[in-house]
């Protein structure tokens, strides 16, 4: 063997050795930044304010069928949400109670049985009358600004963006696959770990490469289908980065999940099985009406003894 031979064997034994090391400190990293979004909240004991239950029945069709237990538990999650977080109106709206559990509740949806912290690097919620145009390109966000209108952004650092005419139009129509809150909080799971890239916080390295390889086949199936035109459950926006994916697929997922479990069962799986939660089977039972709160007892009137 030559000795030019040797130099090379040994260079690109070398370079392999750092790519092994690398992807290795890499993924142990994800699990270490992963650790604090996991931790679970502590949910408040306070009475839930009856308008609460209300509001979210009426208002929050996508938490529709979930049984009187996850309705509690949602309910309990909104007040950690509320506790926690700052919503704050831009341009002058005033964002009412109504408007805050709302957006509350569509967001903790997706933390329903995550037994993960209540977005724990989130800190303010910025609400918009309508769509907006950023002041200037935000270079810390996941993805680069611009100044086009806008429904909604997410912040690695701790700030989400909504507009409230899509909010509140989109939350009422819970089939047709759009959903502006459930977009955006998708994005904070997917930045948990450090990173936005279609890949949240999971258990182990297996699970990140397992989740990493199915999300790449659904996504150049989508990236395919897009640039050919063809039909798809999936919104064509998700074919512009794995992140966008990530979060169209949840948007999808509890929006039009029949659909997407026909279309699509390996990447319906692996939402399922993250989420813990199974929307197509909730479809597939008859609703359970929330249950009513139990009026206040009516004092004994005091026994008028006869003389």
């Amino acid at each position: 063997m030559t000795g030019s031979g040797s130099a090379l064997e040994a260079f690109e034994i070398a370079v392999l050795a750092a790519v092994l090391i690398f992807g290795s400190y890499f993924l142990t990293w994800r699990m270490l930044m992963g650790v604090r979004w996991r931790r679970r909240p502590t949910l408040a004991s306070d009475p839930i304010p009856d308008h609460w239950r209300e509001i979210v029945s009426r208002r929050v069709p996508v938490a529709g069928r979930l049984t009187d237990a996850e309705r509690e538990k949602l309910l309990r999650l909104v007040q950690v949400f509320l506790r926690e977080k700052i919503i704050e109106g831009c341009d002058g709206l005033d964002v009412t109670e109504e408007m805050k559990v709302m957006i509350a509740a569509q967001a903790c949806v997706l933390l329903l049985h995550l037994d993960a912290g209540c977005y724990p690097g989130l800190r303010t919620v910025l609400v918009y009358p309508g769509t907006y145009r950023p002041r200037s390109p935000t270079w810390f966000k996941y993805d680069l600004g611009s100044t086009e209108a806008r429904l909604g952004e997410s912040w690695r650092h701790g700030v989400v963006i909504l507009s409230w005419d899509s909010v509140a139009s989109q939350a009422v129509d819970s089939v047709d696959g759009r959903n502006v809150t459930l977009h955006e909080f998708a994005h904070q799971l997917d930045q948990q770990d450090g990173v936005a890239d279609g890949t949240p916080a999971l258990q182990s390295p297996s699970a990140v490469r397992h989740w990493a390889a199915i999300i790449a086949r659904h996504y150049d199936d989508l990236v395919s289908a897009a640039a050919s035109g063809r039909d798809t459950v999936l919104d064509y926006y998700g074919a512009t980065n794995k992140a966008e994916f990530f979060a169209v697929a949840t948007e999808t997922f509890f929006e039009q999940p029949i659909q997407l479990r026909r279309q699509q069962p390996e990447l319906y799986d692996a939402l399922r099985e993250f989420y813990r939660q199974d929307p197509a089977q909730r479809l597939t039972v008859p609703p359970t009406p929330p249950t009513p709160p139990t009026p206040p007892t009516a004092p004994t009137p005091p026994v008028t003894m006869s003389p």
